[in-house]
């Protein structure tokens, strides 16, 4: 699964589009598999990991333009993983949306002061959601 990726749309459709590359960062199969369908289905470049230590060797190899980051990971968590790629010059230009299940007074500004560049409780709306990331494509 890990590195993995998907696209739904037809190749002559795909090759006329901008690629807009995302990395997905969840260490739950269903919620991963969920999101990458959705975002394969309208067009972009998906690419996943399960785990912090998998999202860095996918960063190795690729430089999305967003990554989506489940912030309880085991292991080292999304925000620690925020943290770090915020501080390399190699990656803080990427743009991290924090995803977590776990919406608590005070998350949202946890994940803000991290580095994480927005916010969104899950479950996820599938409807709102592609729209929803475009913002951070044109920001």
């Amino acid at each position: 699964m890990e590195g993995e990726k998907e696209s739904t749309e037809p190749k002559e459709k795909r090759s006329k589009m901008p690629t807009k590359s995302i990395l997905i960062v969840d260490d739950n199969p269903v919620n991963l598999k969920l999101i990458r369908v959705l975002l394969a289905g309208e067009g972009y470049d998906v690419h996943t990991a399960g785990d912090a230590d998998g999202a860095l060797r996918v960063l190795k190899k690729l430089s999305p333009q967003l990554i989506l980051m489940e912030v309880q990971l085991p292991g080292i968590d999304g925000l620690e993983l925020t943290r770090r790629l915020k501080a390399d010059p190699a990656t803080r230009d990427i743009k991290i949306l924090g995803l977590t299940a776990y919406a608590m007074k005070g998350d949202r500004e946890k994940i803000l002061a991290a580095g994480c560049d927005g916010y969104v409780a899950k479950p996820i709306d599938t409807r709102a959601f592609p729209g929803l990331l475009e913002h951070y494509f044109e920001s």
